[in-house]
């Protein structure tokens, strides 16, 4: 079935009636439960990739910032929303997760893994409108791209929220392709958990509104271009609409009345859902118990939250940076870590659009062409809408492209079988090319940055990750802690050499009990917080001095930037000293410990 401009859904692939030409291409391997089977593998798959050795790498400054305060509200029941930090899922789930597998790398990053593993599922959502080959390609794409697998290995919000997203967009194209008004309710779920993850949750929805109406807007021109009234067709809309909810929704229950009550019921699940996530805690739990609170609760957590959000990024002051910077680093990040998915997402809008290739339609799908307009819109709108110029915001130009690359992954496999079938040995060759080239693509990428905190993979990585061998050191700082009575880590507070900015140094570490931080130099020493507070070290800092801090009975572990190394070398005889890269592309920690401090292992 074809839209009159071609753009628009298209009948699913077993509906599809091949062209006499082309009755020697062989029929489909997948059709029915067997595409089902192959998503749910590749889903497995996907899952299998993103835990094994997921607590390898050592925390990113980010995760362990967040981590930070996820442990505070862990051990002492108080959370707010801060858009500093981002929605208020990962520190309400994860608080579930500490309770009940504990505490550590692993467990601090398993939702995300989980939901990343899970994400290519939502391929199946969207089978009316692809074909078998195409879905199961899709979900490859999810499960395989290198920058999903890897921000889907980092406790970060980008994966949670493009998941949740898209699986809100499926759920409503299945509730229009079905008639089945419970997918609304899946939807707006999914959708209120988007939102509780990060705020550019809003831009999906802008670019779901905007992609839909540049393909309203492309059937519009098609009806132009055979001569007919764009005005008749916008006229019969209503009617068109009417008639169509009538045959789609032909039982009694299912009314205009009754669409209108599950339509208000579920926008009330999504408000269930983001005020749940946004309330504060233990003010909450108090309200549950007393009723008479529930409504100040409710409007913190609403309309609350919303004027917390406006206040931070509503100013415009996190986006006051050059745009052409940003916009290189995003493309020269999609090049590195998704240059296979780019050429298989032109390779799909050149044969979705421009060829009937073996399905026989006409014009360009409405599924693909809505890919290729969220993706522009995703390229263009995220120089200015992030904060830090960092690659993982090339997650959400990713997902877009999927849809189209998923056509041309399919293209290239029905070409390649169809070459087989016909013994037309050169394309074989040339398309056997192409496979093993995207495989050792994909593979090797996913291969290099895994666990890596290399300087190698800086278009992939965020610069202020620390190098990997910082964390068997903070191994042996935890069990200096927990076995040490007394101060067990001190932090040395220094001015940093080019920007004089001070940095470990914090006033009152007692004011690191609740949100916010009690200064903006507890920042310099990310991600160490998040392992000495697991450990419940008892910490410790100087004020920084121009010419070097003199120590008086150190504790048994001293923390400090690499700059200061030869001047506390001095004051640490017998201590063992470890440097490490601290920010990969700038500058370097140095961890003394009294290794007879060390107990046994």
């Amino acid at each position: 079935m074809t839209n009159d401009d071609g753009v628009g859904a298209t009948a699913p692939a077993s509906a599809v009636t091949r062209p006499e030409s082309e009755t020697a291409t062989p029929a489909p391997v997948l059709t029915g439960a067997r595409t089902l089977y192959a998503v749910l593998a590749v889903a497995a798959f996907a899952l299998l990739a993103r835990l094994v050795g997921l607590g390898t790498r050592i925390m990113h400054w980010d995760e362990g910032r967040v981590g930070y305060w996820i442990l505070r509200y862990h051990e002492n029941g108080e959370f707010f929303y801060r858009p500093i930090i981002h929605g208020p899922f990962l520190p309400v789930v994860n608080d579930w997760v500490f309770t009940f597998i504990g505490v550590s790398d692993f467990s601090a990053r398993l939702v995300v893994a989980l939901v990343g593993g899970l994400f290519p599922l939502a391929a199946w959502l969207f089978r009316e409108h692809l074909d078998d080959t195409e879905v199961v390609a899709l979900a490859l794409v999810l499960a395989a791209n290198p920058l999903l697998v890897y921000y889907s290995r980092f406790m970060r919000n980008d994966v949670l929220v493009a998941a949740f997203s898209v699986f809100a967009l499926g759920f409503v194209v299945r509730a229009v392709d079905t008639g089945k008004l419970r997918y609304l309710y899946f939807s707006t779920a999914s959708m209120g958990l988007a939102f509780t993850t990060k705020a550019n949750a809003l831009l999906y929805l802008v670019c779901y509104l905007g992609a839909a109406a540049l393909v309203f807007d492309h059937r519009l021109v098609g009806i132009a271009a055979r001569g007919e009234s764009v005005w008749s067709y916008l006229r019969s809309r209503p009617r068109w609409a009417k008639r169509g909810l009538r045959n789609r929704w032909k039982n009694a229950e299912y009314g205009a009345g009754v669409l209108v009550v599950n339509v208000v019921g579920a926008l009330l699940v999504f408000l269930a859902v983001v005020a749940f996530f946004y309330a504060p805690r233990p003010e909450l739990w108090q309200a549950l118990a007393q009723p008479s609170g529930l409504p100040a609760v409710l409007d913190e957590a609403t309309v609350g939250a919303a004027e917390e959000f406006y206040d931070s990024w509503g100013s415009g002051s996190h986006q006051d940076h050059p745009y052409l910077p940003y916009l290189y680093g995003l493309l020269e990040t999609l090049v590195y870590g998704a240059g296979v998915t780019i050429v298989f997402a032109v390779v799909g809008l050149a044969a979705d659009g421009y060829g009937s290739g073996t399905t026989g339609r006409r014009g360009r799908r409405w599924l693909v062409a809505f890919g290729l307009y969220w993706g522009v819109a995703s390229v263009i709108g995220y120089p200015i809408a992030t904060d830090i110029e960092a690659p993982w915001a090339a997650v959400h130009v990713v997902v877009p492209l999927a849809f189209p690359a998923s056509v041309g992954i399919a293209y290239l496999y029905r070409e390649t079988r169809a070459s087989v079938v016909t013994r037309d040995t050169v394309s074989v060759g040339l398309a056997a090319i192409v496979i093993v080239a995207a495989l050792a693509g994909v593979v090797g990428a996913n291969a290099a940055y895994t666990n890596s905190t290399s300087q190698e993979n800086e278009e992939v990585l965020q610069w202020a990750q620390p190098d990997n061998d910082l964390k068997s050191t903070m191994q042996d700082v935890e069990r200096v802690a927990e076995a040490n009575d007394g101060v067990d880590v001190l932090f040395y507070g220094s001015y940093h050499p080019t920007t004089d900015e001070t940095l470990m140094y914090v006033e009152n570490e007692e004011s690191l009990e609740r949100m916010p931080p009690g200064g903006p130099d507890w920042h310099g020493r990310l991600p160490l917080p998040w392992y000495l507070e697991r450990a419940d070290a008892n910490v410790t800092s100087t004020p920084p001095s121009e010419n070097g801090t003199a120590l008086e009975n150190p504790p048994p572990v001293v923390i400090a930037y690499g700059w200061e190394a030869d001047h506390l070398r001095e004051q640490l005889p017998g201590y063992t000293e470890h440097r490490h890269l601290f920010r990969l592309w700038s500058d370097e920690v140095v961890v003394f410990i009294d290794e007879s401090e060390l107990p046994e292992e």
